[in-house]
């Protein structure tokens, strides 16, 4: 009797891609590298240990597509960076992988050409090589885990990681932020509840046992040792913000109930902002406002930014597309940016001098 097949009925092919010692050879991270996310890494722990009065504000682009573009506003950001150190840690957003609601471009590791050629092999090179170039300017970098094997090519060279609404809730991510270097930041869910972001922190907190690859790229039984730097992001939900004074003291609330450290940041793009940069400058004054106010859960900030304004669709001639614009979500564009956070460095003072003597 003919036995038949029952696997991969759905699956078109399997190309080889490099593991990730090959990447990590391609493009090794340099002495320069090393140190900005060893002290990025040091800095945002400090913060959320209440060691370091600072807020740090996670800010760049929706998604990186050109990287001449994203290396200029990362020189652009770091000189800004120096300028508010003595209050505010600014932290490069570097998004490689958008997670899509239905279809669309799934960002610069699974489609670095934009044309649906898929070169994810040369994607994750190209974003490894992105992410050194950042780091050697001085620059923390921020980026979302969307899977479970990228980790082992990029996250030498990362000092935050967000895992999204879409994700929080599920047992691989929690698995995964285990054992990740970095502070991780968890959103709320789309409906707005911090629930599942709560039980996502706790669950982090834990060793797992899992299975991933290791640097070799072999299929491995992944064993952590559990991260206590997971904390709450607030990004609104439900067709309504969540970054006000209400909404902050509920999820202190559920965070203490927990028995969790009431560590918030507030995101001030996705609904908090109902998709319109332009209220985003708003949201943070806001925020400001209550840590001017006393506020000493709020610990960071996260800000949607590129050199231009909006949002672009990908155009079937790239040569059309517009530089510094987002092919993602709608953006603020640099100007607007440089003066949020220098507006919110001047508001500052007082409000870091209490935390401090706190």
């Amino acid at each position: 009797m003919r036995v038949q097949k029952t696997e991969n009925l759905n699956v078109s092919g399997f190309d080889p891609m490099p593991s990730p010692l090959e990447i990590h050879r391609a493009v090794p991270i340099s002495d320069q590298g090393s140190a900005t996310v060893l002290a990025g890494r040091e800095a945002l722990q400090a913060i959320l240990d209440r060691r370091d009065p600072r807020i740090f504000v996670v800010v760049g682009p929706c998604s990186i597509h050109d990287p001449v573009a994203g290396l200029d506003y990362a020189r652009r950001l770091k000189v800004l960076a120096d300028a508010v150190s003595d209050r505010m840690v600014l932290v490069m957003r570097v998004y490689f992988q958008k997670p899509r609601t239905t279809t669309g471009w799934k960002g610069y590791i699974n489609d670095p050409n934009l044309n649906d050629t898929f070169s994810i092999a040369e994607g994750m090179e190209k974003a490894r090589k992105f992410l050194l170039e950042v780091t050697e300017l001085g620059l923390p970098t921020a980026t979302e885990a969307l899977d479970s094997i990228a980790p082992q090519y990029l996250w030498d060279l990362i000092c935050w990681t967000a895992i999204g609404a879409r994700t929080s809730e599920s047992q691989t991510h929690r698995e995964m932020s285990s054992g990740l270097s970095t502070p991780v930041g968890f959103k709320n869910g789309t409906d707005g509840s911090v629930d599942t972001a709560i039980n996502a922190i706790l669950s982090a907190a834990q060793p797992h046992s899992f299975l991933g690859i290791n640097a070799r790229g072999l299929t491995s039984v992944v064993r952590t040792r559990g991260n206590r730097y997971g904390h709450l992001v607030l990004r609104g939900g439900g067709n309504r913000p969540n970054y006000d004074t209400v909404s902050v003291a509920m999820a202190e609330q559920a965070l203490s109930k927990a028995g969790l450290p009431a560590s918030i940041v507030i995101d001030c793009s996705h609904a908090n902002s109902f998709k319109q940069p332009e209220l985003q400058p708003l949201v943070m004054h806001d925020c400001v406002n209550q840590i001017s106010g006393g506020n000493r859960s709020i610990v960071g900030l996260m800000v949607e930014s590129f050199i231009e304004a909006g949002q672009q669709a990908i155009p079937a001639d790239l040569d059309q597309l517009r530089y510094g614009c987002s092919v993602t979500d709608a953006c603020v564009d640099w100007a607007t940016t440089e003066r949020m956070i220098r507006d919110a460095h001047a508001a500052l003072p007082d409000p870091v001098l209490s935390r401090r003597m706190i």
